[in-house]
């Protein structure tokens, strides 16, 4: 174990940087960092390309928190030299701006450049697998991290599993943990507004199914085997079910999350020699269940046209979100249920509003993990959360009113 935060803290104007908090979740991300327990312990500033929007985004949150002195960086996506400027001054840096296919490499590039800590929201996984591609060599050479789905994609998924696993080990005790197979499957629940964000990135991502397929094979092509490749890790194969246990059914759920946790197995010799993931959606009633799944089948094939893909993309504004009354309504629920050598762990998840309030807590804290927390695991480059920050950051959660229980 090693100190995240060694190789690159040295003669930085800031701990932390938000680079789109005149965005919602942005913002809402800065007024966590300025109220966190941590407030006092850490620099902060905020970043976007119009210096009007952001001077009277650091006047409000500084009214609005009561807290220091917040300073602000103009920086554009489409400005590398302001990137890299912004990357040097921080010993990490928060990205909200998306969708991260069209924005998000050039601040990557930056941040490897300019020896930075990176985290950010993306449930791209055509744009992770690019990173991965690009920048892993060069990152973990540098010993940084570059953290992708630091909100409810994935962490609730990626860390519920960690967490999982480690319960896992306990009723296996010392002499047969971490060397016997193991199986988690998680099920999830929510009730909330969709992110504008997370709507758009998407949309993009559906449009570039087939390209991404390309890409993907030509990367593993080029890139051969890594040692974390060799040990067996996969995700089920999808099947609709029922669950008797939660009255609903089961309906696979894709999203990057079984990505997520896949790497993270791979990186951490805590989930055994063989390891398998399996990832759904619970629903209690089957017509819904087929709504949904029509629904979701229709927007991915809208989303191959250009004009039906662009009405799609002004349905929800991705700098907007909902009233507070509505975020505090919302909330979410991972089950998982774990078996390894005969023996069954089942474990939740839990915490409020999805999309908005607990995304911002989660990438806030992954921030706060890497910029103070010294005893992370020695897991660089391009890496998941509960491969880069793993338990450090699960305490933090839980400290922060996210629970995570044994059943």
């Amino acid at each position: 174990m090693n100190s995240a935060s060694a190789s690159n803290g040295a003669g930085r104007s800031y701990d932390i940087v938000v680079f789109g908090a005149t965005g919602f979740t942005g913002k809402l991300t800065a007024e966590y960092l300025l109220r966190s327990p941590d407030s006092q312990r850490i620099k902060l500033a905020i970043a976007g390309r119009n210096s009007s929007k952001l001077e009277a985004t650091r006047q409000q949150l500084q009214a609005d928190s009561g807290q220091g002195q917040v300073d602000t960086i103009v920086a554009d996506s489409n400005d590398y030299t302001s990137l890299v400027q912004m990357a040097a001054q921080a010993r990490v840096v928060i990205t909200t701006v998306g969708p991260y296919l069209k924005y998000g490499e050039p601040l990557v590039r930056a941040c490897v450049e300019t020896g930075t800590h990176y985290v950010d929201l993306t449930g791209e996984p055509e744009f992770v697998d690019s990173l991965d591609f690009q920048f892993q060599e060069a990152a973990a050479a540098k010993q940084i991290k570059i953290i992708n789905s630091c909100g409810f994609d994935s962490i609730p998924h990626d860390l519920g599993a960690l967490y999982t696993v480690h319960e896992l080990n306990r009723l296996l005790g010392p002499e047969r943990a971490a060397k016997v197979p193991m199986t988690v499957e998680g099920f999830v629940q929510a009730h909330g507004d969709l992110s504008g964000g997370t709507w758009h990135s998407a949309i993009t991502q559906f449009s570039r199914l087939r390209e991404y397929q390309k890409k993907r094979k030509e990367w593993r092509k080029q890139r051969g085997t890594r040692p974390g490749d060799r040990r067996r890790t996969r995700v089920m194969r999808p099947r609709l079910y029922r669950v008797n246990a939660f009255d609903a059914w089961a309906c696979p759920f894709p999203t990057i999350d079984p990505q997520v946790v896949k790497r993270t197995a791979a990186a951490r010799s805590e989930y055994g020699p063989d390891f398998v993931y399996g990832h759904y959606v619970l629903v209690r009633k089957l017509p819904k269940l087929i709504g949904g799944i029509l629904g979701a089948g229709g927007v991915v094939v809208l989303s191959q046209f250009k004009f039906s893909r662009e009405r799609l993309l002004k349905w929800r504004d991705p700098g907007r979100g909902p009233s507070e009354q509505k975020r505090e309504r919302s909330w979410f629920r991972v089950h998982f249920i774990g078996e390894a050598d005969g023996l069954h762990v089942w474990t939740e998840v839990t915490g409020g509003d999805p999309g908005y309030g607990e995304t911002s807590k989660m990438l806030a804290e992954s921030a706060l993990c890497l910029a103070l927390d010294q005893d992370l695991p020695a897991n660089y480059g391009v890496v998941t959360p509960g491969a880069g920050m793993g338990d450090a950051l699960l305490q933090r959660l839980q400290r922060a009113g996210i629970e995570f229980r044994t059943l």
